[in-house]
């Protein structure tokens, strides 16, 4: 019994450990935007600005749009930081949190306001019309059926899957207890599946 207490104790300091450092290697990060550091700010970008377009490109399937985005990700950052308002703890999860809000903006605007793009690749020569066809359609069904998930389930799917986060980044992203975004991702999954299998 000991030996098992030990060992669950010896889990909760590792993670709390794990979890506070993060915080002490941002530190110098945190007081550097607070000073609106052009370097720190700069360094920031780079850091950071990869994972939020792969999130944002991954939720809107438009990559100039998911770049426009991005910016303004950053932007609403140096905004909140001016007006004391910018991350406390975490940057990466406040600027995938600020992230999600800038694509639901993006919806919504674009619900109100819909455009008809028109695509400016051409097909691959190597493989069949029939392949291009098939790739096209199955691709479609995916984004459909996504389409289709609530924005929380689009949400966690994007982070796990897109982001490739674990569940404890997960849900310090979404506020969440972890195991509601076990419970949230099984059902964004089975959801997928359904909609996925009524549209073949």
């Amino acid at each position: 019994m000991q030996c098992y207490t030990s060992k669950k104790i010896l889990k909760q300091v590792s993670f709390c450990i794990f979890s506070l450092m993060p915080i002490q290697e941002n530190l110098q990060d945190f007081e550097g935007l607070k000073r609106m550091d052009p370097l720190v700010i700069g360094s920031i970008y780079d850091e950071y600005f990869p994972a939020v377009f792969r999130y944002i490109r991954y939720r809107v399937g438009d990559e100039t749009q998911a770049e426009d985005i991005s910016s303004d990700v950053f932007t609403r950052l140096l905004v909140a930081v001016n007006n004391g308002k910018g991350p406390e703890t975490n940057i990466k999860a406040w600027l995938l949190a600020t992230a999600s809000n800038a694509v639901k903006d993006h919806h919504r605007r674009f619900y109100r306001h819909p455009i008809e793009d028109l695509s400016e690749h051409m097909p691959d020569l190597q493989t069949s019309p029939l392949d291009t066809a098939e790739k096209l359609e199955s691709g479609q069904v995916v984004r459909q059926a996504l389409s289709r998930l609530t924005p929380e389930q689009q949400h966690v799917i994007a982070l796990r899957f897109g982001q490739e986060l674990s569940l404890e980044e997960v849900a310090e992203v979404m506020k969440k207890k972890v195991n509601a975004v076990k419970q949230l991702q099984f059902r964004a999954l089975a959801s997928l599946e359904r909609l996925i299998d009524e549209k073949r």
